[in-house]
């Protein structure tokens, strides 16, 4: 028998499942993502200086991020569906990229934890960044997209470095 860590989303037949989680118990948990939307320095200042024809771009992508999450389960075929009791999504500008730094924050009590929707969020509101700003800037670069916590459940917590 080998000690190769076995993927949970395939059963003894390699077929995929959805992964039962009803022995599982009910606890307190969260997660935090994090990624970020590298552009040209024309663009950061189109969106800094609130110039965008779109609209003001970070909270459209805000109120994007959030629904993403709470679509997650929509979108993932093996997700389960979570009640969510809370959704953050941070954009802030870096001029230092320059471009978009996002972060989100989901918290649920529920049987599995909420890494998925937390990237979920992350990647919509990176995409939603970039719709509202591909008009003047095709070539921009979503990037960094990573789970930097994960707390609560049978595996503990995981903080990234």
């Amino acid at each position: 028998m080998s000690d190769t860590p076995k993927l949970s989303h395939f059963d003894a037949k390699g077929e995929a499942h959805m992964v039962d989680v009803s022995d599982k118990a009910v606890t307190s948990r969260i997660a935090t993502a994090e990624g970020f939307v590298k552009m040209a320095q024309a663009s950061f200042e189109i969106i800094s200086e609130g110039r965008a024809k779109k609209g003001d771009v970070l909270a459209v992508a805000q109120l994007a991020g959030i629904m993403g999450a709470k679509h997650c389960a929509t979108l993932i075929p093996l997700c389960h569906p979570l009640p969510i009791t809370k959704v953050a999504v941070d954009l802030t500008l870096d001029a230092d990229l320059p471009g978009v730094r996002i972060a989100a924050t989901v918290k649920t009590t529920g049987q599995t934890g909420v890494e998925m929707e937390a990237l979920t969020a992350v990647n919509v509101a990176a995409l939603t960044v970039y719709d509202m700003v591909k008009a003047v800037d095709k070539a921009m670069e979503i990037g960094g997209i990573r789970v930097t916590l994960k707390d609560g459940g049978k595996s503990g917590r995981y903080e990234a470095e």
